[in-house]
């Protein structure tokens, strides 16, 4: 794994632990990669409770509890799903803070409206704060999906403590 993601991720795990917290993850666009990311921290049992991948939209309303009718206004890649699954994820563990990311990492799926590279990655706390943001990343699938994994955990380190 990336130096870079193991050592945000170990950093992440510091802080959660001290802290007496633990985080789960709710992903689409990447599939994962976050909960792995955590996961390859030795020790992450005491602060990761679990990790949603909802690749689909029926996995989104199924396992995150994310509203039909605002994946048809909104679309998948929107800040309104993204803390959606945020939302979900908390219902659904026993996490204090949850991350959750959708976007399209391409190559193809862009439109003009939300070209390839759109991202949306929202966080969210039991105490009911959350933030969203949209990021315009660039590079091939794997690039941006990377990118995507590494602002979704410095995004707690910029977290209200």
């Amino acid at each position: 794994m990336d130096n870079t993601l193991f050592d945000l991720a170990e950093r992440l795990g510091q802080s959660l632990k001290a802290k007496g917290c633990k985080i789960a993850t709710a992903e689409s666009c990447t599939g994962g990669w976050i909960a792995q990311a955590i996961t390859e921290v030795s020790g992450s049992s005491a602060w990761f409770d679990r990790g949603f991948v909802t690749y689909s939209n029926s996995a989104k309303v199924q396992m995150l509890g994310v509203n039909p009718q605002t994946l048809a206004q909104f679309g998948a890649v929107s800040a309104e799903i993204a803390l959606q699954m945020a939302s979900g994820a908390l219902a659904n563990s026993e996490a204090d803070w949850v991350v959750a990311v959708t976007g399209i990492a391409g190559p193809d799926g862009g439109s003009e409206e939300k070209p390839v590279g759109t991202i949306y990655v929202a966080w969210q706390d039991k105490a009911g704060n959350a933030k969203v943001e949209r990021l315009q990343l660039s590079g091939n699938r794997h690039q941006i999906r990377k990118q995507t994994v590494k602002n979704a955990i410095e995004g707690f380190f910029e977290w209200p403590q």
